[in-house]
């Protein structure tokens, strides 16, 4: 199908692209945040820990912004020749936002130059501090703009249609629509929760290697602490996008849930299996769960599935997108509670091996869970690319050579994501953490 089936392979090439470029956005949102909370600490603190914090995650951030706008680029130029119906349709309308993310990132990229160059140059250090607050909006406003143009691909708007085309565009009406806070709101806290716990991967797996140095340990602390914060954020904003799906989109809430029959009270399923009848199997019931996320009352009506045509249904595959989210949200939000008390009342079990070792697996698993919710929120708006208007068969190209330039992209995306941790290993480790800090302190690195 990849090489005879163009709509397919178009689907598939996207769906790649997406999925390796939001590693890279994620870090891109997250990181400036962590480097700002990093030396904010390390001022007032007057610690060189924290400091050395910011230095370094600055460093390593460079490398992921060269590739992400290499990957971004490529996004850009997949709508045009992978979508080339829904581009003449709708973009002059979201030609705007797009633009808007290129200034954004222009200038989050021209703050970040110069935060990089001036270290040490100021005789104030809070003077240099507030060189990242352009940066961390910038990247903020980056992923702001960018999750607009999806938010009005689940919920368009700020428009009429005439003749088969998109008249009368009020562009703040487009921007701004049903999904757009949810969805905005939802996009940052989770880039900054996984950019958190991914530092928090490394400064654990440092430990558990031997390292036991001061630097790690606050490192660890911090980031948990934060990763904790923007996880609660996170299942808070989900609750909320629930409600949003249940009054906007309840066809991709009811096929998340295999919740095939209107029903007052609906449970939550969580895992389980379908069999040929569409029958669920093993599947874990939580009560009126699913009734609470849809309207905030246990009892109240959630819609079923078998409400709408077969072929306006999104493929059930997406309930396993949104377990894996929810579990590993899940997972994340006890493990680092658990840390922030063991820490706060001694616990020795928090610093044990074992238990660093969970938190290490938390980096990663924090990108599947980003994974499953991009998975979950685009596979879940089929059969549509502009919902209710056009379905993502209408929109394809009809190209033959879809298929080989899948074949080129995987390749290309293979070489970026081997080359940018070989780079970023090359670098770290020809500047330890005592190196640096002894550089810093001119003495004593420990």
């Amino acid at each position: 199908m990849l090489f005879d089936d163009p709509v397919y392979a178009s689907r598939l090439l996207t769906l790649l692209t997406l999925s390796f470029h939001i590693i890279y956005a994620t870090i891109g949102v997250g990181v400036p945040l962590m480097i700002m909370i990093a030396q904010w600490i390390g001022i007032k603190k007057n610690d060189n820990h924290y400091i050395l914090m910011a230095r370094r995650w600055a460093k390593g951030f460079v490398v992921t912004v060269a590739v992400g706008v290499v990957t971004g680029t490529i996004i850009g130029l997949q709508l045009s020749l992978l979508w080339p119906r829904f581009m003449e349709l709708a973009g002059n309308i979201i030609a705007l936002p797009l633009f808007m993310e290129v200034f954004a990132f222009f200038f989050e990229a021209i703050f970040l130059g110069i935060y990089l160059y001036t270290w040490d140059r100021f005789e104030n250090p809070k003077k240099h501090f507030l060189l990242l607050i352009p940066v961390a909006l910038g990247a903020g406003m980056s992923a702001f703009f960018i999750t607009i143009v999806n938010s009005f691909m689940n919920s368009p708007g700020g428009f009429d249609i005439i003749n088969g085309q998109l008249m009368n565009a009020n562009p703040l009406a487009a921007m701004f629509t049903a999904s757009m806070p949810t969805k905005v709101s939802h996009v940052l806290a989770t880039a900054y929760m996984t950019v958190a716990f991914m530092l928090a991967a490394i400064a654990a797996f440092k430990l558990i290697k031997g390292s036991n140095h001061e630097y790690h340990k606050k490192a660890l602390y911090m980031t948990m602490k934060v990763g904790l914060v923007f996880a609660i954020a996170t299942a808070l904003i989900g609750d909320l996008s629930g409600k949003y799906l249940a009054e906007y989109q309840p066809e991709k809430l009811a096929a998340a849930e295999w919740h095939f029959e209107t029903e007052e009270g609906a449970p939550l399923l969580m895992y389980g299996v379908l069999d040929d009848k569409q029958e669920v199997k093993y599947a874990i019931q939580v009560p009126f769960a699913l009734s609470m996320l849809a309207h905030g009352n246990p009892t109240s009506e959630v819609i079923g599935l078998n409400e709408f045509p077969v072929e306006e249904q999104p493929p059930l595959v997406i309930h396993y997108f949104f377990d894996t989210m929810v579990t590993i949200g899940g997972f994340m939000i006890f493990l680092s509670l658990v840390y922030w008390i063991g820490i706060k009342r001694s616990w020795p079990f928090v610093k044990a091996n074992w238990y660093r070792w969970l938190i290490v697996l938390g980096g990663p698993l924090s990108f599947l869970a980003i994974e499953a919710g991009w998975w979950m929120a685009e596979v879940g708006r089929q059969p549509w690319i502009l919902r209710g208007i056009m379905t993502v068969d209408q929109a394809a190209t009809t190209s033959e050579y879809v298929g080989h330039m899948f074949i080129l992209f995987a390749g290309l995306y293979l070489v970026l994501g081997i080359g940018t941790v070989v780079v970023l290993r090359r670098i770290f480790k020809n500047d330890p953490v005592e190196k640096e800090l002894e550089k810093m302190q001119g003495g004593d690195p420990s």
